[in-house]
């Protein structure tokens, strides 16, 4: 049941030198929109002193509510918590490091009401990220949309606005392996975009590194794309066609121009390439495989240490 006009979800991992301003910002903006709204911080096992300054919100604003984990669960699951939870028409998510505007969800919410379901905040630039960050985001986005089937609109990350059937189909998208910008571009519906310009990081440091970053990409790819196992397989009966042709090159040199194939370098060369496609094989099918293990398991994508929400049974 949607009990209010707006929900704004916020994933928190030791963010409380940007707290402060975040809550002061983003209350302005929402106060402008409607006097009907809720914001929900998931405090993700931040160290810092994060689930103080939440806490602090909330007994100043009854409109704010809060998440505790039990532990680091990570960025994509703790905005699926948000959304599991979120009683509103339409909602927002957006990061707690002031690199996407809060300002903007005025402009994400009068687009919203011109009849779009989903509206994404596209990136025209970024600002306070290395040349290597850019160009690696750049490459992921693009090589993304040529493996998947599913129009991910690029240069965006996940701040946007969603309405509320949005947020209810991905709660039925049981997978453990959360890509919600790709779960949200396979939804479909009517979806548009607001340019803007992500700002630097106000205080802290990114918690998100390459590793990570690294992760989500596999998630992105094994999530929405089967063309990795089709590689695969082709790339064997290729190998194995060219095997075939040496096989025979060989035993015509053998038999019939009596010159023997012979050579230490060439043999190891041969064992070691065939070998490293071997790897490169099994750990694609691997990655496809850990993705069916982690739903067969069926734990629970995260556990609540407090919260003041009032919790529906499972």
């Amino acid at each position: 049941m949607t009990n209010k006009d707006l929900s704004v979800i916020i994933p928190v991992f030791n963010e409380s030198s940007n707290l402060d301003e975040l809550y002061q910002r983003l209350t302005d903006t929402l106060k402008s929109i409607t006097d009907s709204y809720e914001i929900i911080f998931i405090n993700d096992g931040s160290t810092d002193n994060s689930a103080s300054k939440i806490l602090e919100f909330a007994e100043l604003n009854e409109k704010i509510f809060y998440i505790n984990f039990s532990r680091n669960f990570g960025h994509q699951v703790a905005v699926s918590a948000g959304l599991k939870h979120c009683k509103s028409k339409c909602t927002v998510i957006i990061d707690s490091d002031l690199q996407d505007p809060p300002e903007l969800i005025k402009s994400l919410y009068a687009t919203y009401k011109k009849g779009y379901d989903v509206v994404y905040a596209k990136r025209d630039g970024r600002k306070g990220e290395s040349a290597l960050k850019k160009l690696t985001a750049k490459l992921f986005y693009r090589i993304l949309n040529k493996l998947t089937k599913v129009d991910i609109p690029v240069d965006t990350g996940d701040f946007r606005l969603i309405d509320q059937k949005v947020v209810n189909v991905l709660n039925k998208m049981k997978e453990q392996d959360k890509f919600l910008r790709g779960q949200i571009a396979w939804i479909g519906l009517k979806q548009t975009h607001v340019l803007f310009q992500r700002e630097s990081r106000k205080g802290g440091t990114s918690s998100y590194s390459y590793s990570k970053m690294f992760k989500l990409a596999f998630d992105g790819i094994t999530g929405f794309s089967d063309k990795p196992l089709l590689f695969v397989s082709r790339l064997g009966f290729i190998i194995s066609f060219f095997s075939f042709l040496v096989i025979l090159f060989a035993i015509f040199s053998h038999f019939i121009l009596k010159q023997t194939i012979t050579g230490w370098t060439s043999l190891i060369i041969s064992v070691m390439f065939i070998g490293g496609i071997q790897l490169i094989s099994i750990g694609i099918i691997g990655e496809y495989i850990s993705r069916i293990n982690n739903n067969v398991k069926e734990r629970p994508l995260y556990v609540i240490a407090s919260t003041n929400l009032k919790l529906e049974e499972e």
